[in-house]
């Protein structure tokens, strides 16, 4: 019994107060009530540095004082880089802008905004950091995707994009000397293809009207529409008494008086 006693004694539930500091709250252990202590002055954090800001953001301060995008990149473009960015491009950007870049994806078949085509004049013509630059922040519909693709993956999709570019407007004055040039539709031909196959591409005019939501049953997001009420009647007691005495008593089963 003894013992017992001096086993409880030593049970404490100081468990629950546990000797830490927890993230942005309050402490009485330093004189300044805060658990963690100021970043030093003049610092930054391991891998935080960023020195070669065209290589972080995709942009250059010109002359002009404006942000200006360059078509280069910030490192040598190897076939590693290539199959990394067509790895990383078939993951995040497919869905939308398809495999081959037409902006035909398949969430775009099923309803999606109409992504950018990279083979139009426009897309074309932008400079090879407009695309970091745009996978990086974000454009229009399309989110950003800093946090699921490092630095140097964005821009080995940026580069893989060219890449895309290239393949459907290359010149016989790419291809590298002694190499064979063929014909695309004849190529098709011969692999048993329709005759389209090797034609223009047909993209989505527009998705708005796709799908149509059954508002009956509520907007996305919202509950179920409710029943309309039933109509108020408002009788005033000269009715009510005269509708009793003509209404039918479903207990007994018996007819009103008067009526056969």
């Amino acid at each position: 019994m003894t013992a017992a006693l001096a086993l409880l004694g030593g049970c404490r539930q100081d468990m629950h107060d546990q000797p830490k500091m927890i993230s942005q709250r309050g402490s009485a252990f330093f004189p300044d009530g805060r658990s963690a202590r100021p970043q030093a002055a003049n610092t930054v954090a391991r891998g935080q540095l960023r020195e070669n800001s065209y290589f972080n953001t995709g942009v250059v301060l010109g002359t002009n004082g404006y942000r200006e995008e360059r078509d280069e990149m910030p490192f040598p473009v190897t076939m590693q880089v290539l199959q990394r960015g067509q790895e990383r491009y078939n993951i995040f950007c497919s869905p939308c802008h398809s495999r081959v870049g037409n902006g035909a994806g398949m969430i775009v078949q099923r309803g999606y905004k109409p992504a950018g085509n990279f083979h139009d004049s426009v897309r074309r013509s932008q400079k090879l950091s407009h695309y970091f630059y745009v996978v990086t922040n974000g454009y229009g519909a399309m989110p950003d995707y800093s946090s699921q693709l490092a630095v140097q993956d964005r821009w080995a999709v940026a580069a893989y994009i060219r890449v895309l570019q290239l393949s459907q407007a290359a010149t016989p004055a790419d291809v590298p000397a002694g190499a064979r040039v063929e014909n695309l539709k004849d190529v098709t031909e011969q692999l048993g293809y329709p005759a389209n196959f090797a034609g223009p591409w047909e993209l989505p005019l527009t998705a708005v009207n796709v799908l149509h939501p059954d508002t009956s049953q509520g907007m996305p997001g919202m509950a179920p529409a409710a029943p309309a009420p039933p109509p108020l009647v408002v009788q005033t007691p000269g009715q009510a008494a005269a509708k009793t005495k003509t209404s039918s008593n479903p207990s007994s089963g018996r007819q009103p008086q008067g009526m056969k």
